[in-house]
């Protein structure tokens, strides 16, 4: 085991440095190197090529759950933990996580409407429980602002706006489309931002006859899968991402939403499966 961390680390730091801290010869290490890998080794170093492979088909944002569900489908036999120790052998690691500021404002919200959905975050078909919620994008022409709705049932993205002012109109596009595409929900549920009390956001709900539920205060948790998604949609992308216009980073968001997130991210809460290939797997 010391030896191979050698080997691993040989690139970045002396052999005899990493020997003389690991309390081993370079001699040995020589030594060791020198011989044939066994059976077990080579099993390990190709198990570590196929790991290495999913995750940057993953675009390098999964971790072990994920990459071992995706090498289970392939066929490949392993369990969770020699994923780990191997991605953790090789320094394969997800992208990284950073915090974000809230952009919930409360203060302007007329209409305070009851929490129906009470965290309990299941539902058994599509279109009976939508969440919104809305973050902001840094690009070098200033904020792209981002609506998007998730379908509970399945964590698919069904709806999303875009614009650079954030108002009632953005929350009604994202609103509007999910409903062209999947027809009318049985529920939409958001935080207490004043874009989901606009007179314009309303006609939408009314018209439609939608139940509409919202977060107690300053309660993020009452919002916990949309805040999960931004969150995903933040480390995974974001903020590894330099936008020099807003159009560039509508391509990347559109990119990111409709291809990677819906139809190849594996979702640790519908059994690592993409959103829209388990609501196919559920209606078949």
């Amino acid at each position: 085991m010391k030896y191979a961390f050698v080997e691993c680390q040989r690139r970045q730091h002396s052999v005899r440095t990493l020997c003389r801290a690991l309390r081993v010869s370079p001699s040995g290490y020589y030594a060791a190197r020198s011989r044939p890998p066994s059976a077990r080794e080579e099993r390990q170093s190709s198990l570590t090529t196929k790991i290495r492979e999913v995750h940057l088909a993953s675009r390098e944002t999964y971790g072990a759950p994920r990459v071992h569900a995706e090498l289970s489908v392939q066929g490949i036999a392993c369990c969770r933990n020699t994923v780990a120790k191997l991605m953790r052998r090789a320094q394969i690691v997800p992208k990284a996580i950073r915090q974000f500021r809230v952009t919930t404002d409360s203060r302007n919200t007329k209409e305070v409407l009851p929490n129906l959905v009470r965290r309990c975050f299941e539902a058994e078909r599509p279109n009976a429980c939508w969440l919104s919620d809305v973050t902001y994008i840094p690009t070098r022409e200033g904020w792209l602002y981002l609506a998007a709705i998730l379908d509970v049932y399945s964590r698919a993205i069904v709806g999303w706006a875009m614009s650079q002012t954030l108002g009632g109109q953005l929350t009604t596009d994202a609103l509007a489309m999910a409903i062209s595409r999947r027809g009318v929900p049985e529920l939409v549920h958001s935080d207490r931002g004043s874009t989901y009390a606009t007179s314009i956001y309303l006609d939408l709900i009314r018209k439609h006859g939608i139940r509409q539920s919202m977060s107690r205060k300053g309660n993020c948790w009452d919002n916990a899968p949309m805040e999960s998604f931004f969150h995903s949609l933040k480390t995974e992308l974001v903020m590894h991402c330099d936008y020099k216009s807003r159009d560039q980073a509508r391509a990347s968001l559109f990119d990111y939403m409709e291809v990677f997130y819906n139809r190849q991210r594996r979702h640790s809460t519908i059994n690592y499966v993409a959103p829209l290939a388990f609501e196919e797997s559920t209606s078949a």
